[in-house]
């Protein structure tokens, strides 16, 4: 039973509206609902427009409705984008033979996509901070899903590369963008299993991607002479993954509003009530709760930066009070109070990265050259035979165990739902880095094919951890106006490594292979004790 509180003129049983003034101190311990006191102004027997903060606004729009439906969205997004980036590695067993690759090519193709990445991660994250969320979004999730589908039409494997490296510019803004825009609309004491929730749509866009590539891949139904091209089954494969993101874009071009925590940032007061009218409409329909009127405590500190914009100068002037204004973020986040963990940050993202696509880009293939036995390092005279031998018929053992793999990925995404606003992220981060670190290690030095799957299954699980945890420290470590930008460099960072791991991949895996997967398993630990220095962001407030 909930308790009610004194709220001296006001009815206790009405609902919180967003005028109301809000105590966040109370909390019901039997529904674990918020219950806030609310008072109301009276000069002279009359109301007045209360004037609230973001945060007090966002919990007297409500939860509910509005929320899960934006949780849907934004989980697409995020899943179309894991579709983009993991088809890859899915399409590499069959495309090596079409294209005529070595595993040095197969390298750079894995790698395409992370350049991309990061390119386009600080130039939207900086776009998405200065013009608004939903518009990068919008646009960003368009290149993805135009140049990832025209790849699968491409003859030769350097338009392949190009082609690929274009949807990753895409994929590069709606990653970081995604995060910020959604968290933005979450009340506090639920943001961390909120965003924790959203991160687990990449093992949905994971699980997609392996089923698709499963379905598809194998089939010979799906061959078709276009003239000079040979339109094998991978190709339609690649057509179907970029329907996720250009529907992705659909959605948030004609349903969804902008950030209000953007747009009170520059000033645009009216516009961001409207939203929260839309989300307490949409969260308490069918109660019969009236929305009050109220006013915000707007931000005026990027409206001179905006009037600067439309300011007339030269060209030469333009492009230099640009590249200033593009890498000022960048200054910020590593002065004062946020060097220190922008630094642990930067290293954090380093090692997971490196660590998590180095060596996930290449499960399938080194799967495929596991499939008569033995473990990934066994037997490196394997590659040379398996390149010499037909692609055709596919193996879908292959990708029945690429499905296994990323369906592992669901029981730590629930672990990680569960725990994350109790924990925190920072335990959860350092934790699960540790121990993604052992299971890579021990992928080496186990002999069997059955004992390869199962760790990789565990490093699936546990490494997802360490994402959403990630997610969620990332998203609360730095204000508004830093955000996106601060994401879009990092994940470009993070990009950096992904490259760079899947090349040493592509030269080593041939001659070496256990150089790559003890410097994963090396990276993931520091990665893990490195975070061990970042702030305790538990149920913090946005700032």
């Amino acid at each position: 039973m909930s308790r009610h509180l004194d709220t001296g003129d006001v009815d206790a049983r009405r609902p919180l509206l967003p005028g109301d003034q809000l105590d966040s101190s109370v909390l019901d311990s039997d529904e674990g609902e918020i219950i806030f006191e609310r008072s109301s102004q009276h000069e002279g027997g009359g109301n007045t427009a209360r004037k609230l903060s973001y945060e007090e606004a966002v919990e007297g729009a409500g939860f509910g409705l509005f929320h899960w439906l934006l949780l849907l969205a934004c989980g697409w997004a995020n899943a179309s984008d894991a579709v983009e980036i993991l088809c890859v590695s899915f399409l590499l067993p069959t495309a090596r033979c079409d294209l005529l690759l070595s595993s040095a090519d197969m390298g750079l193709l894995t790698a395409s996509i992370f350049l991309g990445m990061m390119v386009g991660g600080y130039m939207w994250g900086y776009l998405a901070d200065q013009r608004g969320r939903r518009k990068v979004l919008v646009v960003s999730l368009t290149v993805n899903g135009v140049f990832g589908g025209l790849a699968s039409f491409s003859p030769w494997f350097w338009l392949f590369l190009l082609l690929r490296f274009l949807s990753g510019v895409g994929v590069g803004g709606s990653i970081p963008v995604i995060f910020s825009y959604f968290s933005e609309f979450m009340p506090r004491l639920r943001r961390g299993a909120m965003i924790s929730a959203l991160a687990t749509f990449w093992m949905a866009g994971n699980i997609l991607a392996a089923g698709l590539a499963w379905m598809v891949i194998p089939r010979t139904w799906a061959h078709v002479s276009l003239g000079a091209l040979d339109f094998q089954s991978w190709r339609l494969f690649v057509v179907l993954c970029s329907i996720p993101s250009l529907s992705s874009a659909l959605i948030f071009k004609l349903l969804m509003p902008e950030s209000p925590k953007f747009l009170m940032e520059v000033g645009q007061e009216a516009e961001a009530i409207q939203v929260f009218r839309l989300m307490f409409d949409l969260n308490n329909r069918g109660k019969g709760n009236i929305f009050s009127e109220f006013s915000l405590q707007v931000s005026s500190s990027q409206k001179g930066d905006l009037e600067e914009i439309r300011t007339p100068a030269s060209p030469r002037e333009n492009l230099i009070k640009m590249l200033k204004k593009g890498l000022s973020p960048i200054k910020k986040i590593f002065s004062g109070a946020l060097k220190g963990r922008s630094s642990a940050l930067l290293i954090v993202f380093y090692c997971i990265s490196f660590g998590y696509y180095g060596l996930w880009m290449w499960f399938p293939e080194l799967f495929e050259r596991v499939e008569g036995g033995g473990s990934p390092c066994a037997n490196i005279s394997l590659p040379s035979a398996l390149h010499n031998q037909s692609c055709y018929p596919v193996k879908t053992a292959v990708y029945m165990e690429g499905f296994i793999i990323a369906a592992s990925n669901l029981p730590g995404n629930i672990f990680t739902i569960l725990v994350m606003d109790s924990t925190g992220g920072k335990a959860l981060l350092s934790g699960s880095l540790m121990v993604s670190s052992l299971s890579v290690f021990l992928i080496y030095v186990v002999q069997t094919k059955a004992q390869s799957l199962a760790l990789s299954c565990v490093f699936s699980g546990v490494s997802v951890i360490a994402w959403n945890a990630l997610d969620v420290v990332g998203t609360e470590l730095y204000p508004t106006q830093l955000r996106s930008s601060a994401l879009g460099f990092f994940t470009g960072v993070g990009r950096v490594a992904a490259i760079m791991g899947n090349i040493i991949f592509g030269k080593l895996v041939d001659t070496n292979c256990a150089v790559p997967i003890l410097l994963v398993s090396a990276l993931l630990l520091t990665g893990g004790l490195v975070s061990l220095l970042l702030p305790q962001t538990k149920q913090t407030e946005l700032a």
